[in-house]
């Protein structure tokens, strides 16, 4: 009995190995798994779900294959894909949560999230997230011709690729903030979380209020190799895996 959790892969063309890692993933050693949990940023960027492009039909019949293997697939939205939508779920099989999510986890509720709600130090990034998030934006986005759409997302990246490194007072920022997190805890009554976005894969020990302790678990990203969390009845572990 094994569940899987992975996010912030940042598939995309330019990056064929993570593609092929993630794939090699879902012919080993998820197969036979209770369930696989995609915490979000599965793409670098999600243009809309009309894109038919060989590189998102060739991960959708990779994601097809699998949950058609019988392992059901859960997906919560990152910053980069919060446009995935109901016909990338019809296409793949894939089931979608909304954020945040809790499930039961072999007997312990587990608080499930993409991860970037957490980093309220970052007073620009969450105003900026509060507009895209609009359902009348995100139709109006979606309403722009394909090619235009691409476009941009291509600009997009040109853009984060030619970013300065960020200082250690960008990334503390760009950090989960604790009371935050605390927040969440006592909001939904659990003592598990488990996120992604901040790309610093751990296991945080919590205390609440109440004098109990809560685990939080901090999913990695796949820029320089493979990021999962293997969850099972009797624990947890945070494991890496090389492209080679």
């Amino acid at each position: 009995m094994t569940t899987w959790f992975i996010s912030d892969l940042h598939l995309s063309p330019a990056r064929p190995d993570i593609a092929g890692l993630f794939q090699r993933f879902l012919q080993s050693q998820a197969q036979h798994a209770d369930a696989l949990y995609i915490l979000g940023d599965l793409f670098d960027a999600w243009i809309g779900d009309d894109d038919t492009s060989d590189f998102v039909a060739a991960v959708q019949a990779a994601l097809r294959q699998f949950t058609d293997s019988g392992v059901p697939v859960y997906f919560i939205a990152g910053n980069r894909d919060f446009l995935i939508g109901q016909r990338f779920a019809q296409i793949t099989g894939v089931q979608l949560l909304d954020e945040p999510s809790v499930i039961d986890l072999y007997d312990t509720p587990t608080l499930i999230l993409h991860g970037d709600t957490l980093c309220t130090d970052d007073i620009s990034y969450q105003r900026f997230r509060k507009i895209i998030r609009q359902r009348w934006l995100q139709k109006l986005l979606l309403a722009l011709p394909l090619s235009l759409r691409m476009r941009i997302a291509n600009k997009l990246r040109a853009a984060s690729k030619t970013q300065q490194p960020l200082s250690e007072q960008q990334l503390k920022i760009m950090d989960a903030n604790e009371h935050a997190v605390r927040e969440q805890f006592i909001q939904y009554d659990v003592q598990c979380m488990i996120h992604g976005h901040t790309h610093r894969p751990a296991i945080h020990q919590h205390r609440l209020p109440n004098g109990e302790t809560a685990e939080r678990i901090v999913l990695g990203d796949w820029y320089t190799q493979g990021s999962f969390l293997k969850v099972t009845a009797s624990g947890r572990e945070l494991i890496s895996d090389s492209f080679n």
